[in-house]
């Protein structure tokens, strides 16, 4: 379901990162920007800055267009025809950020419906008429597709709409359309390219055009950064929701796995994988989390969630929340940047002036040691999972195993592999069945390390409420030759243990966007939230991008 990039263990082994690495325009934006090719020429020659008119919802918040539906200044349809007047002009044109893999043809249609019952009674919530864009691994049963970006499930129509899209039809968001993505969520290759799809073409960073989103929910995060909606949703299996905030400068998301069901997103894998709010504010995460988290019986991982979940994730803003709480810093996701290394040092001046308490170090070496068993459990899950999501889609289904999808990939290389292969594909084909010793074990090892080891062992010996680090490098250059080119990243032991972990922005370098991670035990979302958001309003770091053709140099 989703993915990431590419990293390496501390051990200097390749991750899970390394193993994951894994439309509307095609391959034009590739084509129309020869500079994406990954050369320092843009920084040595810059060219002027795309024309981007001022956007009157730029920026704005739930509560802010909601405000101005309630006061008659706008519709929803009104909100609606402005953000794809926005998409037209900076998504497709100018800057073309390429973000939006599809549009909804239905969106206006359905914001006239939910005036109307606006007029005749309350509206439904929060988001009653709030333009929402999803990931294109994010089942509607629609005119829209569902993709993955990819080529071989083009014409590819769920017969239901997934449960999280279920859930904010219901809470009344609009579902404006769907976002492109690293293809398959980075799952296909070793070496790949993020924000990059055979169906959708290259996303690019609005802060810097020549810069990656990284991934996997590369688009959701340039369409959000750009106020090309209200909110988004994007997936994560390690880092692709919070890796794509950090880089495009908003708040990520990435839930405890079982608090949002994945019934209709296609799958990585069921150990790891969940859906998530991108946001420009935690506020509006907090929302946007309200709506999408519930009990589906369809997907068994959500009934741990019975009890542990809460229906308004909004209480829990508090401006005063740091006050107390003690916050443990990873040194081990330290090092790798003096800048980055800089911008948390200010970040931890900034907890203990509200009233934190900073542990640092505060580690384990069970962390380190995270790497080739997640590879193994994936390439087993991917094959397991996705051979069960393409059989839900019945026998008119494009594709019908990972297996046809290799071969499909085979026979349209020129078009499916320009840049990059499908190496992880084979080799997860390969694999056995689930109960498979080598599988079992590696699940186990994965579970001690990044639990009873690692995140439990280190909170419980210094008594900690979170653990914090930086999330990511700044965006790199986009290279379609060699590939992703980041650091570091914080992701791998709250995705391999499956725990919370949330980012915000924690400043800029180069005028490129860096977040902060705070992330913790399972189903701790309201004390991350309450974190984050305190950090969010004693610093408000976010700005808007500025559509640079290179980094501010």
């Amino acid at each position: 379901m989703p993915a990431n990039r590419e990293s390496k263990s501390d051990s200097g082994h390749p991750n899970r990162r390394t193993f994951l690495r894994t439309g509307l325009t095609g391959g034009i934006a590739v084509a129309a920007f020869p500079a994406l090719a990954g050369t320092d020429e843009a920084a040595a020659s810059p060219l002027p800055s795309p024309e981007v008119k001022p956007f009157e919802l730029d920026e704005m918040t739930i509560a802010e267009l909601q405000k101005g539906m309630s006061t008659g200044r706008y519709t929803a349809r009104s909100i609606t025809q402005k953000y794809l007047t926005r998409i037209s002009a900076i998504d497709k044109k100018g800057p073309t950020l390429n973000s939006i893999i599809e549009l909804n043809p239905d969106a206006l249609k359905i914001a006239d419906e939910l005036d109307k019952e606006r007029k005749a009674k309350e509206p439904r919530g929060p988001l009653h008429g709030i333009p929402v864009l999803i990931k294109d691994n994010i089942d509607t049963a629609d005119r829209m597709a569902t993709t993955a970006g990819s080529l071989a499930l083009v014409g590819s129509k769920p017969l239901a709409d997934s449960f999280l899209v279920q859930r904010l039809r219901a809470a009344g968001a609009i579902i404006l359309g769907k976002t492109n993505l690293s293809e398959w969520a980075n799952i296909r290759a070793s070496r790949s390219t993020s924000g990059w799809s055979g169906r959708g073409g290259l996303t690019r960073n609005p802060y810097a055009l020549d810069r990656n989103c990284s991934g996997s929910s590369s688009g959701t995060g340039s369409a959000v950064a750009a106020s090309l909606c209200a909110v988004g949703v994007g997936t994560e299996t390690d880092g692709s929701i919070v890796s794509p905030s950090s880089l495009c400068g908003i708040v990520g998301i990435k839930p405890t796995v079982g608090l949002v069901s994945r019934t209709g997103v296609i799958p990585i894998s069921h150990t790891q994988d969940t859906a998530g709010p991108m946001t420009r504010t935690v506020r509006d995460a907090a929302i946007l989390l309200s709506a999408l988290a519930g009990i589906d019986p369809e997907d068994k991982a959500t009934e741990e969630s019975r009890g542990k979940s809460f229906a308004d994730y909004t209480q829990f803003l508090d401006p005063k929340g740091l006050q107390g709480v003690r916050i443990g810093v990873v040194r081990r996701y330290f090092g790798f940047h003096g800048a980055v290394d800089a911008l948390m040092n200010e970040a931890f001046d900034t907890l203990k002036k509200n009233g934190a308490v900073i542990v640092d170090p505060a580690d384990s070496d069970a962390l380190g040691q995270l790497g080739d068993a997640e590879g193994i459990v994936l390439q087993y899950d991917l094959k397991a999972d996705l051979n069960a999501y393409l059989a839900r889609l019945g026998p008119g289904a494009p594709v019908h195993s990972l297996k046809e999808i290799i071969e499909f990939n085979e026979r349209n290389k020129n078009t499916e592999m320009p840049y990059f292969g499908q190496e992880t594909f084979i080799k997860a084909e390969a694999r056995g069945p689930l109960t498979d010793k080598e599988y079992i074990e590696a699940r186990d090892k994965n579970l001690r390390l990044s639990r009873a080891e690692g995140i439990d062992a280190v909170m419980d010996k210094f008594k900690l409420d979170a653990l914090i680090a930086p999330t990511e490098s700044p965006a790199w250059v986009t290279d379609l030759v060699t590939g992703d080119h980041f650091l570091c990243s914080s992701s791998t032991a709250a995705a391999v243990a499956g725990y919370p972990h949330i980012t915000v922005p924690a400043g800029f370098i180069f005028g490129l966007p860096v977040g902060i991670s705070f992330f913790g035990r399972a189903w701790s979302e309201p004390v991350l939230i309450k974190l984050a958001y305190a950090f969010e309003q004693a610093t408000k770091h976010r700005r808007p991008p500025r559509f640079l053709p290179t980094a501010d140099l």
